[in-house]
């Protein structure tokens, strides 16, 4: 494995580390203070859009997508992409800038894999142009929704259109003002295979029957303007052309969206981790308690050391991941996106746990990004798939796997 950045890469590291410097950390407090406002809810920060033009303009847009569409998207690899999205995880909302925040991120995969060419020019291309945004609608809140093939939403054929019944929540992104897609995922085919009885189905935001049932805070914060929130879909109407890939094809399409979806999270993680260590070296260094630097206490050190040491090594378990994808495709990658699932945003949460320490009180406030780090972290850890659903899969492959071995 060759991990050197290509001459590209390091073009492209270059232009948004500038970008970056020129224009979103010097906008974080007045997007955060934005926000903050009650009145704001569930509305775009009016600076957005001016950084978007811009970003596109340089050609820092639809950086993660690994399909060549010319001025829209550089085709870059997942080994390329990973560096550009640490940098752009230092900020939590600096993703939607270059058109690289989640979910849209992975529903453009799906469209751009599974979709057809209707689905495409009437989705695809406004998400990628950055004019709509989107959400995914998996999880349920009657279901155990770890386990995907619980999930109980139907969606059943009714001459010329799919009837979607049932109730999601925790969908990132519906409350956007932008929102106008959402993927869905039902139970079409009851009496199939376990794995073959779910469908993915496009549903406009505006359809009929569907309908907010509350908005949902995480760990205290409400995430606007995408924010999550709970679903009804009562009799949700929607055309059969809108169904991707097939019946029953569900999880296919699925694994296709979560393999790429769960490396960005940690590929974000790595970047919030790694400025939660800068900050922490930053402040021990210019902190004086009992007549002597915070950084001249042996446990500080430590500490300091310790976190540098476990984002190198979650950040070359990304890296092999990525390459893994690349090489074999997301199902070859299997274990090495699983691994790093787990490894990555733990390791994001115990580094940002200390440089909370290391800050005292002011760690815990959001006068620095490491607090809300260190919430979104926690969170990640559940996303697309919590710790011990991805722990024992990669245990029940690696006992396959070795236990298939001769002993020596």
């Amino acid at each position: 494995m060759n991990f050197e950045p290509t001459a590209r890469m390091r073009e492209l590291v270059a232009r948004l580390e500038a970008f970056m410097d020129a224009h979103i950390y010097p906008a974080e407090k007045e997007e955060q203070d934005w926000h903050a406002d009650p009145a704001n809810i569930w509305q775009e920060w009016p600076g957005l859009e001016a950084l978007k033009e811009k970003a596109r303009a340089e050609g820092l847009w639809n950086l993660f997508l690994p399909h060549d569409y010319g001025a829209l998207s550089p085709g870059l690899s997942n080994l390329e992409y990973a560096p550009l999205a640490e940098i752009m995880g230092r900020v939590p909302w600096s993703p939607e800038v270059f058109n690289c925040s989640a979910p849209d991120t992975g529903n453009m995969e799906v469209l751009a894999r599974f979709g057809t060419a209707a689905q495409q020019e009437r989705w695809l291309k406004p998400l990628m142009d950055g004019t709509i945004r989107s959400a995914y609608a998996m999880t349920e809140p009657d279901v155990a929704s770890s386990d995907a093939t619980n999930i109980s939403t139907t969606i059943l054929p009714d001459g010329d259109d799919y009837v979607v019944n049932g109730r999601k929540w925790w969908i990132s992104g519906v409350m956007h003002p932008r929102c106008e897609l959402l993927l869905v995922m039902g139970r079409t085919l009851p009496d199939n295979p376990r794995h073959q009885q779910h469908s993915i189905l496009l549903v406009p935001r505006d359809t009929p029957g569907l309908s907010v049932v509350r908005t949902m805070t995480v760990l205290g914060r409400n995430h606007s303007p995408g924010g999550e929130a709970e679903l009804l879909f009562d009799n949700v109407r929607v055309p059969k052309e809108n169904l991707i890939l097939g019946e029953g094809r569900g999880f296919e399409v699925a694994q296709g969206r979560l393999g790429p979806g769960r490396i960005h999270h940690c590929m974000r993680s790595i970047g919030q981790a790694q400025r939660a260590l800068e900050y922490m070296a930053r402040r021990v260094e210019s902190r004086v308690a009992f007549g002597r630097k915070l950084s001249e206490q042996s446990s500080i050190r430590q500490d300091v050391a310790k976190s540098f040491c476990e984002i190198e090594m979650a950040r070359l378990l990304t890296l092999k991941a990525a390459d893994a994808m690349d090489r074999l495709g997301n199902k070859g990658a299997l274990d090495l996106i699983a691994a790093i699932k787990v490894v990555a945003p733990q390791m994001a949460q115990t580094v940002c746990d200390r440089a909370i320490q290391a800050h005292g009180a002011m760690g815990v406030s959001d006068d620095t990004p490491i607090a809300f780090a260190l919430a979104t972290n926690r969170f990640v850890r559940i996303a697309d798939g919590p710790d011990e659903v991805h722990m024992s899969q990669l245990g029940k492959l690696k006992i396959a796997e070795y236990g298939a071995l001769p002993p020596r």
